[in-house]
């Protein structure tokens, strides 16, 4: 049974599920579970957990009500898919390789704790990424 997994509401579905295939079989050597654009869902595990899904955002502001909002506000980011790597440089160039835009390169950063090392990327779908190793 999966405790805690990440789901990701995306606006553009295909892009996300596209860029997410392609950047964890490069990071992770998965493959999708599952990809059912019609339902606007995906999901990818690791070792029998689930490591992300993807859902619509569309589809799940049908369901709680939302869908006559607008999909999104001028703001700063609400929420960051955090990912460890062994190596942030080689995770960052793979994932710009993908689409990823970066928007803070690798740096070491010992003022977050001993021996971290981040960087920070914006999928094609627009997720706000943190690589990190320490």
């Amino acid at each position: 049974m999966d405790a805690l997994y990440p789901r990701l509401l995306v606006e553009d579905f295909d892009t996300a599920a596209r860029f997410w295939t392609e950047a964890l079989r490069d990071l992770l050597g998965i493959e999708p579970v599952k990809v059912l654009p019609d339902a606007g869902y995906a999901n990818w595990d690791l070792g029998g957990e689930a490591v992300l899904v993807l859902y619509a955002r569309k589809t799940i502001a049908q369901v709680i009500g939302t869908a006559a909002l607008p999909p999104s506000a001028p703001a700063q980011d609400a929420a960051m898919l955090v990912l460890r790597v062994e190596n942030v440089d080689d995770a960052a160039l793979r994932l710009g390789r993908h689409g990823a835009s970066a928007l803070a390169e690798p740096q070491d950063r010992p003022e977050w704790g001993p021996g971290l090392r981040s960087a920070h990327l914006r999928t094609p779908d627009g997720t706000l990424v943190e690589l990190q190793s320490y």
